[in-house]
């Protein structure tokens, strides 16, 4: 490993882990892209790498977020419970779809989770709660966690407040449950998917716990709302950005196939 992808891996798994930290969620959004486009991995091997780091990520966040009051430890296993099984299932599906066209499902989601970033304040004015909402929403957080190797931090902090009523600060916490169930789950769904780079994903964890311990200080001294919306517009021009490189390579596949 030369000096340069050390540098990217220590930097940005410690903006990933700021991310994890302040928000609750924001790890594997970027880790996938990372991987893939500056470290180079396989997308499917990227996916499962990205969820053993930030599976790591969280279980040290849950720590620092109980010991602050903000985890709901009851309610967020029993939604995160839901979505253990459903996270295993998109994991093996994900294994048979070609990496091009998972980026570019994996860009749309980018921009739907900014989108929700961005509109999030407004949506918890419409708080509605029952119990098959909860089951809908752990199945289908976890189905996009193990399908698109994303933690679901960004979709699980507006359920945990929109289905079960929690304070954001309370949501942001309990996520980390949600993440931590759901990424165990996907990696079991990815193990068959090549050799993983131990090395490259210990540093990257390991770089990201110093920026989850800065950012869970962000929870308290930053509006959640304002946090969300600084990082929906880097999520967003992300997402843009992975779209363009993969939508002409879907086309192209397109055309082989018919």
């Amino acid at each position: 490993m030369d000096l340069q992808s050390l540098l990217i891996i220590l930097v940005l798994g410690a903006l990933i882990g700021l991310a994890l930290g302040a928000l609750g969620g924001g790890g594997s959004i970027l880790t996938v892209p990372i991987l893939v486009y500056l470290l180079h991995l396989e997308t499917h091997v990227a996916v499962t790498a990205s969820l053993v780091i930030v599976g790591i990520n969280a279980l040290v966040g849950i720590l620092l977020h109980y010991r602050a009051g903000h985890v709901n430890l009851k309610a967020s296993l029993l939604f995160g419970i839901y979505g253990i099984l459903a996270s295993y299932g998109g994991a093996r599906i994900s294994s048979l779809i070609p990496s091009a066209i998972l980026l570019v499902l994996f860009g749309l989601l980018m921009l739907v989770i900014a989108l929700m970033m961005i509109r999030s304040k407004a949506q918890a004015r419409f708080a509605y709660r029952s119990w098959w909402m909860t089951v809908l929403g752990g199945l289908g957080v976890g189905l996009l966690t193990g399908f698109l190797g994303v933690g679901g931090g960004f979709l699980i902090v507006p359920a945990l407040v929109l289905f079960l009523g929690m304070s954001m600060p309370d949501a942001v916490g309990s996520s980390l449950v949600v993440i931590a169930l759901n990424s165990v789950a996907g990696v079991l769904g990815h193990l068959n998917s090549g050799a993983l780079p131990w090395t490259l994903m210990g540093l990257f964890a390991l770089a990201g716990l110093i920026g989850l311990l800065i950012g869970t200080r962000f929870t308290n001294l930053l509006p959640p709302e304002r946090l969300r919306q600084i990082f929906a517009s880097f999520v967003l021009m992300l997402g843009i950005v992975v779209l363009t490189l993969n939508i002409p390579e879907v086309f192209h596949y397109l055309k082989l196939m018919y």
